[in-house]
């Protein structure tokens, strides 16, 4: 999982904070920009992990080693192991694969092309995917608002690919459909969760099984494709990769820790400044220079985005 809205738990927020001994809501809008900030850094480092010559699988495996360390040590401190029924053990595997292995290769394949700005646009539109995946499951009803969202989310798309001033190179256009590929399957992934359950683990719990199995699939396919990378010594690739892989654990905690006491719809605001801390990130790690036409894309992307989850966050909020 690479975002906040990739399979965001819904948790009802506890009654009276603030004034009765719970944190503030300044304390909330800090770990809110934390959480912006942090995961709009991961795609500019994810990038810089690749400048080195390895392989997606061994870029994935890598990722899914930090981060089983990391949210093994908080379950653990939290006095919550790993679950090994039935239920929790296919969890791990479909989620495993819909939401690390797969958008992990398609990650790293796409982001040592693409600008890294390109890819924290493209990360954003997770929640305009999940919207017709619902309404096909029957989970959501057609809203003529959200569907206004989806289109809005389809002509930033465009104004990526077309103008000639938006890629540095048109040949980048060919690996923007494998950049979206990331995005549909954490919206697959959201479906799945919502609709089937975490197996009665919390998402803490859950996620560090996940990353566990995940390890597992990927070692015998990176061994397999020759694709073995072992991050020694450390230089600035691995430095990267391993800041970013870290940050994932820290920041999935950290945004189901906030979901809890400040509620969903709250924590789900971060995902808008994921995009744009990641632009900025972009820029001041890689020195990229968005076209006007790539800006215009960010604004119209996060205006469908909020369209999009406009009326699911009402609902919510009966429920926070």
């Amino acid at each position: 999982m690479s975002g906040p809205d990739a399979a965001a738990p819904a948790v009802s927020r506890p009654k009276g904070t603030g004034r009765d001994g719970q944190p503030g809501r300044w304390l909330f809008v800090g770990i809110l920009l934390w959480l912006g900030i942090g995961w709009g850094s991961t795609q500019p480092l994810g990038k810089i992990a690749t400048q080195g010559g390895a392989g997606a699988l061994g870029l994935t495996f890598w990722q899914a080693v930090i981060c089983t360390v990391v949210l093994g040590m908080i379950s653990l401190a939290r006095g919550r192991g790993l679950v090994l029924t039935r239920r929790a053990l296919t969890f791990y595997g479909i989620v495993a694969v819909l939401g690390t292995v797969l958008p992990g290769l398609t990650f790293y394949t796409s982001a040592e092309r693409l600008p890294s700005g390109i890819m924290s646009i493209i990360i954003s539109t997770i929640p305009m995917m999940a919207f017709p995946l619902a309404l096909v499951l029957g989970m959501e009803r057609f809203d003529g608002m959200r569907f206004l969202g989806l289109i809005l989310g389809l002509v930033a798309v465009v104004l990526i690919a077309l103008p000639s001033t938006s890629l540095p190179d048109r040949g980048m256009i060919a690996f923007l459909p494998l950049a979206l590929c990331g995005p549909l399957l954490y919206a697959v992934e959201a479906t799945f969760v919502a609709r089937f359950g975490m197996a009665g683990m919390d998402p803490v719990q859950a996620m560090f099984g996940v990353s566990l199995t995940a390890a597992i699939l990927t070692l015998p396919l990176m061994l397999a494709t020759g694709q073995t990378y072992v991050p020694w010594p450390v230089g600035r690739e691995e430095a990267a990769l391993a800041l970013s892989s870290a940050l994932h654990g820290l920041l999935y905690a950290t945004y189901v820790w906030l979901a809890a006491r400040a509620g969903s719809v709250f924590a789900a605001q971060s995902s808008y400044l994921v995009t744009a801390a990641g632009m900025i990130w972009a820029m001041v790690l890689l020195g990229e220079r968005p076209a006007p036409t790539v800006w215009l894309a960010v604004a119209v992307m996060l205006t469908g985005v909020a369209l999009v989850q406009s009326r699911q966050r009402i609902a919510r909020k009966a429920t926070d």
